[in-house]
């Protein structure tokens, strides 16, 4: 038997808010739980046995981390693929270097979809400022610059439209002269995303997918299950398994998709760990993303991905916090179905993720309705 049952220890490399979600799931089943992250306050750090302050890169820090584990997944992509060898040698680790290996880079991450056979938007890689050029003017300065690795929510990334008077030559050096890959804007309906979570022996399940809504290239809100056609509903989950199955990952992966306005479905990005998208996952699905990673890791039987309950969550970024007032919660509680997830980050900066705010609703727009207005009422 394969399983590692509860009473066994988990290593989670990355203590930010997925890997302390996790961690409450995993203490909800019987799992003890260690981290590693270089914030020796991380969110993480509250609700768990044992945290290791490191920088990811540190390989004796990842094997002390995974010696006193029967198990190790990671919370964040940005780990050092020695960390995750060097953990490999005392432990499982579930999504392994292999997967990591493709997904933290986006140009391989790309060239991998596009030889897979997956559909994938136009796009150039660039790994010079020339061959920035030259992509942008070949998707007539109407485009997206992200850095092939380190960015998120936003950062190390650039909207390029026609009005955009900045050089090419600067905008190769605002993303630090790095590597990055150029995508052409594309016609966008909708945005949706697509979980799937699989065991060690191959065992599969997808969620049903989730609506998302960004602001400044952030997360705002995300609702499940997604208002889409029963047909796109099947084709985005079925493939979510095909690249689950494919990159032969081990716990979760989250496919982010274009839905173009001809009802075309696009792969945007991969992230083979628990995801902003599916927090909602908690309120409106028998099982949450949470737990399913921790079933999954640990070789159990899968939970059910049903929705229960249409849900939505919204962000609580550092902002709503430098205001003239604190945040008034009350008033967010007030509105019925609301609840608070608050990550325990000490300092609030603009643009960072403090926590969120999730409603239930007997429809998807009245979750997002409450949800948001929730959100206003923070502010009043």
């Amino acid at each position: 038997m394969s399983a590692i049952l509860p009473g066994a220890t988990i290593g989670i490399l990355g203590g930010g808010q997925l890997g302390r979600m996790t961690a409450m799931a995993a203490r909800s089943l019987g799992y003890r739980v260690q981290v590693l992250d270089p914030d020796r306050s991380c969110p993480a750090s509250f609700v768990v046995d044992s945290c290791f302050t490191a920088a990811y890169n540190d390989v004796n820090a990842a094997a002390h981390l995974a010696r006193g584990s029967d198990v190790v997944t990671l919370e964040i992509e940005q780990i050092a693929i020695a960390s995750l060898e060097e953990a490999a040698r005392y432990a499982p680790v579930r999504p392994d270097a292999s997967v990591l290996t493709i997904v933290q880079d986006r140009i391989r991450q790309k060239n991998w979809l596009q030889t897979s056979g997956f559909p994938i938007g136009e796009w150039r890689p660039a790994t010079t400022a020339l061959e920035l050029s030259s992509a942008i003017e070949q998707f007539h300065r109407d485009c997206f610059i992200k850095a092939t690795s380190g960015g998120y929510d936003g950062r190390s990334q650039i909207r390029v439209q026609p009005a955009n008077k900045n050089s090419p030559e600067e905008m190769w050096e605002l993303l630090g002269s790095r590597p990055c890959v150029v995508e052409r804007a594309l016609p966008l309906d909708s945005e949706i995303s697509v979980l799937v979570a699989r065991r060690p022996g191959g065992e599969a399940t997808a969620y049903p997918p989730a609506l998302n809504h960004h602001e400044n290239q952030i997360l705002d809100w995300s609702a499940i299950p997604a208002s889409v056609s029963s047909e796109l509903h099947k084709h985005a989950t079925d493939l979510g398994l095909q690249i689950a199955q494919q990159l032969q990952v081990v716990g979760l992966l989250v496919i982010e998709m274009f839905v173009l306005k001809d009802g075309k479905l696009l792969v945007n990005e991969l992230a083979p760990r628990p995801h902003n998208s599916y927090h909602a996952s908690e309120r409106a699905c028998v099982t949450s993303q949470f737990e399913q990673a921790v079933r999954s890791i640990c070789d159990l039987p899968l939970g059910d991905p049903s929705v229960i309950k249409p849900a939505a969550i919204s962000n609580l970024l550092g902002d709503v916090w430098l205001g003239p007032k604190p945040p008034a919660f009350d008033r967010a509680l007030a509105i019925p179905g609301v609840r608070l997830h608050l990550y325990e980050k000490s300092v609030p900066r603009p643009g960072r993720k403090m926590g969120h705010l999730s409603a239930i609703g007997d429809s998807v727009q009245q979750a997002v309705d409450r949800v948001l207005q929730a959100r206003a009422a923070l502010s009043k």
